[in-house]
């Protein structure tokens, strides 16, 4: 039986003679089409061979190969919709780029730029150029350069700055930060030699003081963004460690994690330093990252006083570690919205979802429930009171109030229809809880509704 089934088996060239395989050849890729119905064919092969099948079905082949084209002419990157509350997801891509931002990209990859040419002069410049005035203008530092991370940006600082000698840092400070990345194996690829001091929950101006040696390269002051200690804490001033360090020649370095330059208490949040502070108690140097809660493209930003960014422009790994057109092209209309804070808080749109009013979260929530129950008969919605997240490893013990949708099917279980969600073309990314689909307001976009809608009706048509 198993011979005979194998034999059985139809030919490629058969196959390709298929109308639904001519259909893909057509509109997709000839040889992912080859690809998807070889595996379709093998995996006919080995279901005889295993005895999970006893007879031959061409359209079960041709459908296990319809399956496998349409995964295979899928970008992998794709675009998903964020309902999860958490609004800086470092799973889906952190930041959004504000409309300006992203028209800005687009100008700039449709057509050739003054990258790296000085159109004055008529001669060479530098992509560092673009940048800079504005980010000075902003946070009131001497000098600024970008490169591709915050993660770089402090290694960078560290191997020009320090490395060979030791790096001071509080025991307290030296934080795990995404994907299992750790501030003292950063430090130590720099070439820096790590001294802890302090203990976990209290570091004294006494501690950097007394291990200061002939060794000592910089000071190292890391904001905790991504967790926080609470109770019987201390530790030092960035103003009180710029004078240590400038009472015994040695350059400070605040790593502050996200980059804030707007004041969120006058928005209802606890306190969370930003740049311009930094800047105004005279640090050295400042690193801090273009997405998260500055709310660009991903990027590490080193501003700080002009003697040290001119060294670090001049290290050899800035080369390696330097930003493209798209990057910068983001960043410089990011920039130029702070110019206006009324104007960041409106059109940035991490900034948008932290800071707008809950009410106009509840009216976006009711209207996109009169569209679901006006297309919909077998799931059920309720608008209720939630709390968003601002993620991204940035104020760890912050909720925001919102408004949430939780839906529930008459049909399928929770956990089916948060599956299928997820594997729409489209994912939809909500969260469970109490048995019931829940999709936060402060994290869908308004030109999202539609799309949301035709998802739930394409499951309801399935299932």
């Amino acid at each position: 039986m198993k011979k005979e089934l194998l034999k059985a088996l139809p030919k490629m060239d058969y196959l390709l003679k298929e109308e639904n395989v001519i259909k893909y050849i057509e509109t997709t890729n000839r040889t992912l089409v080859v690809e998807a119905l070889r595996e379709a064919i093998d995996t006919c092969r080995e279901n005889i061979l295993t005895d999970k099948i006893d007879e031959l079905n061409i359209q079960e082949i041709l459908r296990d190969f319809e399956k496998r084209i349409k995964l295979k002419s899928k970008n992998h990157l794709r675009r998903v919709i964020n309902a999860s509350g958490i609004i800086v997801h470092t799973n889906l891509g952190r930041s959004l780029l504000s409309k300006e931002a992203a028209e800005n990209v687009m100008s700039v990859i449709r057509n050739y730029s003054n990258l790296e040419y000085d159109i004055e002069e008529g001669k060479r410049g530098s992509r560092y150029s673009h940048l800079e005035y504005l980010i000075t203008k902003i946070t009131g530092a001497e000098a600024a350069l970008v490169v591709n991370n915050n993660a770089a940006a402090v290694m960078l600082v560290l191997n020009t700055l320090c490395n060979g000698k030791e790096a001071i840092v509080s025991r307290g400070q030296l934080v795990e930060i995404g994907g299992s990345f750790r501030v003292p194996d950063v430090m130590k690829f720099s070439g820096a030699v790590l001294v802890e001091v302090g203990t976990t929950n209290k570091t004294h101006l006494y501690d950097y003081e007394d291990n200061i040696n002939e060794n000592t390269g910089v000071l190292m002051k890391i904001h905790t963004s991504n967790y926080k200690i609470l109770g019987f804490t201390e530790e030092v001033d960035g103003e009180e460690l710029q004078k240590l360090g400038e009472k015994h020649n040695i350059p400070v370095i605040e790593d502050l994690g996200s980059g804030v330059l707007i004041d969120f208490r006058k928005y209802g949040f606890i306190y969370e330093p930003t740049v311009q502070e930094s800047v105004n108690k005279k640090i050295d140097v400042i690193t801090f990252s273009g997405d998260k809660m500055f709310g660009g493209p991903q990027a590490g930003i080193i501003i700080g006083k002009k003697k040290y960014i001119d060294k670090i422009k001049k290290n050899q790994l800035t080369r390696a570690l330097r930003v493209g057109k798209m990057t910068i092209a983001a960043i410089e209309a990011t920039l130029r919205l702070y110019l206006s804070e009324e104007e960041a808080v409106e059109k940035i749109p991490t900034l948008y979802m932290m800071l707008s009013d809950k009410e106009i979260h509840k009216k976006r929530a009711q209207k996109l429930v009169r569209r679901l129950r006006n297309n919909l008969n077998s799931f059920s919605f309720k608008v209720d009171t939630g709390y968003a997240k601002v993620g991204g490893g940035s104020l760890p013990t912050e909720t925001i109030p919102s408004y949430v949708i939780k839906v529930k099917s008459n049909n399928i279980s929770t956990s089916r229809m948060e599956k299928l969600m997820r594997e729409n073309d489209v994912a939809l990314i909500g969260r469970v809880n109490n048995d019931e689909f829940i999709m936060d307001l402060r994290t869908i976009l308004d030109e999202e509704f539609d799309t949301i809608v035709d998802i739930f009706k394409l499951i309801e048509e399935r299932e």
